[in-house]
């Protein structure tokens, strides 16, 4: 039965349904229309009512139990709180809401306080649900990302390299911003190569695409070897228009990236993130010309040092032993001996790295490294005019999440007023 045919069906059962008295009678029409129309049993009856003029009933609103009152109080002990979920905030309104009372820190009455008390996480999450998208805008500024669409055409890459070939590298950036990121600091844009394990380091102020892109060419300048692909995070300064068109110019250069928040996916380069900078540099914040200066100084020896005179190991396999794993490596080699061993440089770059380890003195190069590092930190100790902490440890955040955000949060008041 096509459509045409079943709406004439439905004029002609309609005065039939509607004058029907018992249940009986509707529920014979009713079994009637779906034998002869194969249809399901809740169609006909929206149908026929439909047809009949009596449509579907209204349906019956709840009482409002948590009004505006309620909602203000709930997001001004939700931003005491620090932004927790209703899961995590509930137990907590449980015993803190009358202690917050007490302390004058919460002014509500008595039947808002009891409500608090009793209000569920899922109400919690729906009540709070503006606050937290507006919350949501505030902190990340709004929209999509815009190297949202750029992504998109740049391929996903896990840590399965062809290690048998020279030329493919991940790149990283590492903050050197102290106890707070606030302002504008030392960045370093670090390289690796996977095959070789061959590192280069270029120290710049801020992260702005720019200067990571001309710090790229000049780490490419510097490295023996031609560049075939290049692995990076998903942040913006790698995830530009500048880059991408650098890469599909003329040498082409792969371009592919890690999955979001998978550190792992880029496990060379953050190995060589901890040996090659930060046991080297620390955690101190540097943001001046002269640190500037003097890191860059420090990696045109580090870089020499390391893929001259440090050994490197590689795995060859692994394997599960019970409850723990054996991994087995190969022999300790320069990534100086691994590139040479590897037969896929140009004479002329051989040539030149067997030049320029004849004349390197690792005694010397360790010897420049420690006094780069002690010039290093008596500019931090000018600069602060105190003595440096351990710049080894990690530094301590000066205040928690909600205070760093609170520049860019919305405030009390305007929360009370959204609700």
């Amino acid at each position: 039965m096509d459509m045409h045919s079943r709406n004439e069906y439905v004029t002609v059962l309609k005065e039939r349904y509607r004058q029907a008295k018992t249940r009986e009678e509707k529920s014979r029409i009713l079994n009637e229309y779906c034998a002869n129309t194969g249809q399901r049993r809740k169609h006909a009856i929206r149908r026929l009512r439909a047809a009949d003029g009596l449509g579907a009933k209204p349906r019956r609103r709840r009482d409002v139990v948590y009004d505006g009152a309620v909602r203000a109080a709930l997001a001004e002990v939700w931003e005491v709180f620090d932004h927790p979920c209703g899961q995590r905030l509930e137990p907590v309104l449980k015993t803190e809401v009358a202690k917050l009372r007490e302390m004058g820190e919460l002014k509500v009455p008595d039947e808002v306080a009891d409500k608090l008390v009793k209000i569920s996480p899922a109400t919690i999450d729906r009540k709070l649900k503006h606050q937290r998208e507006t919350l949501h805008q505030a902190r990340s500024r709004g929209g999509r990302s815009p190297a949202y669409l750029l992504k998109q055409k740049i391929e996903v890459r896990l840590t399965q390299w062809d290690t048998s070939k020279v030329g493919y590298l991940e790149v990283d950036t590492v903050f050197h911003c102290g106890s707070s990121t606030m302002g504008q600091y030392i960045n370093t844009v670090s390289a690796t190569e996977i095959s070789s394990g061959w590192w280069e380091g270029q120290a710049i102020m801020g992260k702005a695409q720019a200067r990571v892109f001309e710090a790229l060419k000049a780490i490419r300048a510097k490295t023996p070897f031609q560049w075939k692909g290049i692995d990076s995070d998903n942040g913006q300064e790698f995830m530009n228009d500048i880059l991408y068109r650098y890469c599909n110019g003329t040498p082409k250069v792969k371009f592919t990236r890690s999955r979001p928040s998978r550190k792992n996916d880029n496990a060379y380069i953050e190995e060589k993130n901890w040996t090659h900078v930060r046991k080297v540099i620390g955690y101190l914040r540097h943001d001046t010309l002269d640190e500037l200066a003097i890191i860059n100084d420090l990696y045109a020896d580090l870089r020499l040092y390391k893929n001259f005179f440090q050994p490197v190991m590689k795995l060859v396999r692994k394997e599960r032993i019970g409850g723990r794993v054996k991994r087995k490596y190969d022999q300790p080699k320069t990534p100086y001996q691994r590139l040479l061993e590897s037969g896929q440089l140009t004479r002329r770059a051989r040539q030149e790295l067997l030049q320029l380890h004849d004349r390197l003195n690792p005694a010397q190069l360790k010897r420049s490294i420690d006094a780069r590092l002690n010039q290093l930190y008596q500019a931090y100790n000018k600069k602060t005019g105190t003595q440096q902490p351990n710049p080894r440890k990690k530094q301590t955040p000066r205040s928690v999440t909600f205070l760093n955000d609170l520049t860019r949060m919305v405030s009390r008041k305007n929360l009370q007023k959204i609700c």
